[in-house]
């Protein structure tokens, strides 16, 4: 029992054989987060007196275009990782989404597809802000079977066990790691419950603000302290810790700017004002 105790172990493969298809874990954990994320978003709005045409609508831009953000994203700031192949820049089923240019440009086509349906973009951003955080954790479980994104070495009965061939050269002799996706993932299902919690009882837009500090101050805080995969350094940190900085510094300006200019969010329907 202790030894079943001592770490966590990875899965041995990321795919699975379906005859002449090929299932890639990743790829599925990425579905399902995006299917939680729906659901949640479409509960929340109906709830509210939208309707589910608009969900569907944003959902389809907003992925479309959250998927081509999140690999411009990683392809312009680890360029090294690509594949060097002519369908390298392409190759999500091998990882490389980054959630900064896929957040960015997702809630952007989202915002567009509200305004152009005349409804109140502030409060679709609080309608769907927990949904992205809840994909956002289930996603993470794709890191867990590529063996990727994990942290330093570590010794605790929850480390991750990482196979040779995923281990950087200079943890070659290390065998256990932090498991930063799974605590990433705890992080943000925490932070789900918070802003579900929360409800309409902040002024509109402020909800969407928070999940953006909430998940911006983790990365800061801890896992970009932790995380040992490749990464560019600005002043000896990681350039995504810099990143998450700068997010959660939008995130609070943003909060306080819905403080001063939104109406209470209970008292606002989904059409937007004028």
């Amino acid at each position: 029992m202790t030894s079943l105790l001592a770490s966590i172990p990875s899965p041995s493969d990321n795919v699975a054989e379906l005859g002449p298809l090929t299932i890639r874990f990743y790829g599925l954990a990425l579905l399902a987060g995006i299917l939680a994320a729906v659901w949640i978003f479409g509960r929340r709005w109906v709830a509210w007196g939208g309707d589910w045409d608009l969900i569907m609508r944003c959902a389809m831009w907003g992925v479309g275009a959250g998927i081509v953000g999140a690999r411009l994203y990683h392809v312009a700031t680890s360029w090294e990782e690509v594949p060097d192949e002519w369908w390298g820049v392409f190759a999500v089923w091998k990882g490389g989404l980054g959630i900064w240019g896929g957040v960015a440009f997702g809630v952007a086509a989202g915002a567009i597809v509200a305004r152009r349906a005349g409804v109140s973009v502030p409060l679709l951003a609080d309608a769907v802000a927990p949904g992205i955080l809840a994909a956002q954790a289930i996603g993470r479980l794709g890191n867990y079977f590529n063996q990727e994104l994990f942290g330093t070495p570590t010794d605790l009965p929850w480390g991750v066990e990482i196979d040779a061939e995923h281990r950087p050269e200079r943890y070659a002799d290390a065998a256990t790691f932090h498991p930063t996706f799974l605590y990433e993932m705890l992080w943000n299902g925490v932070g789900v419950a918070f802003l579900l919690a929360l409800g309409r009882r902040l002024r509109a837009g402020q909800v969407f603000f928070l999940y953006v500090m909430w998940y911006a101050l983790g990365r800061a805080s801890w896992e970009e302290q932790l995380r040992i995969d490749p990464s560019k350094e600005f002043l000896g940190m990681r350039l995504n810790f810099w990143i998450a900085v700068g997010v959660f510094l939008v995130g609070l300006s943003g909060f306080l700017w819905a403080q001063r200019r939104s109406r209470p969010a209970a008292g606002v329907g989904v059409r937007a004002a004028g």
